[in-house]
């Protein structure tokens, strides 16, 4: 499946569990919540995937994680802030530099409709 399509897909699950729980919850809730909608779904998911950094071709674990990766595509980070900014924007582009992905989705739960607190990013 392509990226794209993986997106489409996920941002309904993310839509199915916002209009469950709503926003006002910790991100640690959302996660979880939309990783089980997720493998519901039947797509392959990894939960904090560790990110670690290439240094002068040496990996270092720096405790970097991503959120979601489904399918080995796409990267979700999952926030609950009351407005996404550039640094959160930056820490989806440097999983995604790091870990050569195209696509990423920056998910803020902390609103009152989810289509609101949906960035894409494209590496």
């Amino acid at each position: 499946m392509i990226e794209n399509d993986l997106s489409n897909k996920i941002i309904g699950c993310a839509i199915d569990v916002h209009k469950q729980l709503g926003p006002g919850l910790l991100e640690s809730a959302y996660q979880e919540c939309l990783f089980y909608e997720l493998k519901q779904a039947g797509l392959e998911v990894q939960k904090e995937k560790p990110m670690p950094i290439v240094y002068k071709d040496v990996k270092l674990d720096h405790g970097y994680r991503i959120d979601l990766l489904v399918e080995k595509k796409v990267v979700i980070e999952i926030k609950t802030v009351e407005v996404l900014n550039d640094v959160h924007t930056a820490q989806i582009l440097t999983y995604l530099k790091l870990g050569n992905y195209k696509l990423g989705l920056l998910l803020n739960f902390h609103v009152s409709i989810l289509k609101n607190g949906i960035k894409r990013v494209v590496n």
